[in-house]
């Protein structure tokens, strides 16, 4: 093993350094060290590979401008949870006098501020925790922006301005610096939040509107509408996560009228002003416009932290438009020596997925493993909407395009869920869970699975082991079903037990 110099420690709870201007060429650059691995980025990704290239040996050094974690950990998945979670409860209040509860919701309060304060601190912890793994993991630490001078040296400039830019040089360097919500880009703009200023905000909006349809508009979204606020949901197209399963799309649709949520499909935003009152109008270029309201989300998508990184003096092709960095399955950039991963490079934008790639790139680079590399093939992915969602694998139609529909053979199921069993409602008022298996002939090996409805967030995970091993509706009808829940109408979806050629339409 080797032995790193250490930097002095400094705070890991800081924000953001974009307002940090200090001029780039006007501080010579200190001493230069070298390591044999250089990470740009302290997210999921970033660390992993640190640390499991420092499991093998290697001298690692990280840089990271903000705080540890990156997305995840700080405005994302992390965070989202928290309050998804209480969200969660929020509905089960409202919900309990179906199981002979006498609560008078009525007078049930929630503060908003008791529960930033709880997951920031929550969040805050897990800052101290990443930085104590690369503390016991040897890896040097620098708080600060880094930036390209060549292909294998960079400079950084540390957050706390002290002794001026260093410069390092390494033999390999990875780029996981992640990604940023895109701007609004329209007149307006300032008084909008993004999805980072989702944890921002100390007090609850009475009346919010959000600008988006993918799944991080569609979870945040989802919060606010369950925790009381008025929430408006604006979308371009004619439903929210157009580029999921058409069931997915249809039953996230229902639920969340039936949820009250007040949705504005086909609105293309034209710009947003502030009333004398304080409160925002919102403009559509159909010219139509809604107003009143005091919040104002945009999840229209996110761009590559890419800007600071001077990549042209490293010579890194990036992708138009957007400006993702481009890197092969072993995540490669044009560039040797230098490698690209994460949310970064545009594809499947995971924390697990990061991680996993980060990993697998360390094992090759350091652990022997020549042939390592992460599959993106079959990704489970969850999005905690209300209520969740779950999917492995394209879209129904996308396999019929792909295979031939000929070639497709789809089993379905809608039911609600026993939770919902003692509801004194019509069966149709009651939430539903719907399910798909999107099966290859003629050995129905399952290529897709989907599904909609509570606990979908907690059932994939194990589907996804059987999707990614081959697993076939036959394999799926041979597991036991557990009973009673939602899970077990995977491995019963009729006709059961069948042979293939048997089974019929």
């Amino acid at each position: 093993m080797y032995v790193t110099h250490r930097l002095a420690r400094f705070g890991t709870h800081l924000g953001p350094l974009q307002n940090h201007t200090r001029s780039l060429s006007s501080s010579p650059l200190r001493m230069s060290e070298h390591f044999d691995f250089f990470v740009i980025g302290g997210g999921s990704g970033g660390i992993a590979a640190a640390r499991r290239a420092a499991g093998y040996g290697a001298k690692v050094g990280v840089a990271e401008y903000s705080r540890w974690g990156g997305t995840c950990v700080n405005v994302g998945c992390v965070p989202k949870k928290v309050m998804f979670n209480t969200a969660m409860i929020s509905e089960m209040m409202h919900e309990a006098h179906h199981f002979g509860y006498d609560i008078d919701t009525s007078r049930v309060k929630f503060d908003w501020k008791t529960i930033k304060h709880k997951r920031d601190a929550y969040v805050k912890k897990l800052n101290t925790i990443y930085d104590t793994n690369l503390e016991k993991s040897a890896i040097t630490k620098y708080i600060g922006k880094a930036s390209f001078t060549g292909p294998k040296s960079l400079r950084i400039e540390r957050a706390t301005d002290a002794g001026g830019p260093l410069e390092v040089t390494a033999s390999h360097v990875l780029v996981a610096t992640g990604g940023y919500p895109q701007p609004f880009g329209l007149p307006g703009e300032e008084y909008t939040i993004s999805s980072d200023g989702f944890f921002e905000l100390e007090d609850q909006p009475k009346k919010v509107a959000v600008i988006g349809a993918g799944y991080i508009a569609v979870e945040l979204a989802g919060i606010f509408n369950a925790l009381g606020s008025e929430t408006h949901l604006f979308t371009r197209g004619d439903t929210a996560l157009r580029r999921f399963d058409d069931m997915l799309k249809t039953v996230l649709t229902a639920e969340m009228k039936r949820a009250g949520m007040h949705l504005h499909p086909g609105s293309t935003p034209a710009g947003l002003k502030k009333e004398a009152d304080g409160s925002l109008t919102l403009s559509l270029q159909n010219g139509q416009s809604h107003g009143g309201f005091d919040t104002v989300l945009v999840a229209t998508g996110r761009m590559p932290c890419v800007d600071s990184l001077n990549l042209p003096a490293a010579g890194v092709k990036q992708a138009p438009k957007k400006g993702y960095i481009e890197a092969d399955e072993y995540q490669n950039t044009n560039v040797e020596g230098i490698y690209a991963l994460g949310d970064v490079c545009g594809k499947v934008e995971l924390t697990p997925m990061a991680i996993a790639a980060g990993r697998r790139l360390a094992d090759r680079l350091f652990g022997g493993m020549n042939d390592a590399k992460v599959s993106y093939d079959l990704v489970p992915t969850v999005i905690f909407s209300h209520p969740t969602i779950g999917t492995i694998g394209p879209t129904e139609e996308e396999c019929k395009k792909k295979y031939g529909e000929d070639n497709i053979k789809v089993y379905k199921a809608t039911f609600p869920n026993l939770y919902y069993g003692p509801w004194t409602v019509a069966p149709e008022e009651k939430p539903k869970t719907a399910m798909k298996l999107v099966c290859l002939l003629p050995e129905e090996k399952i290529i897709a699975l989907h599904v909609i409805g509570m606990g979908a967030d907690e059932m994939l995970q194990g589907f996804g082991i059987a999707l990614k091993m081959g697993a076939t509706k036959a394999d799926f009808d041979s597991c036991v079903a557990i009973h009673p829940t939602a899970s077990e109408e995977f491995v019963t979806m009729a006709p059961w037990g069948m042979a293939p050629q048997r089974r019929g339409a």
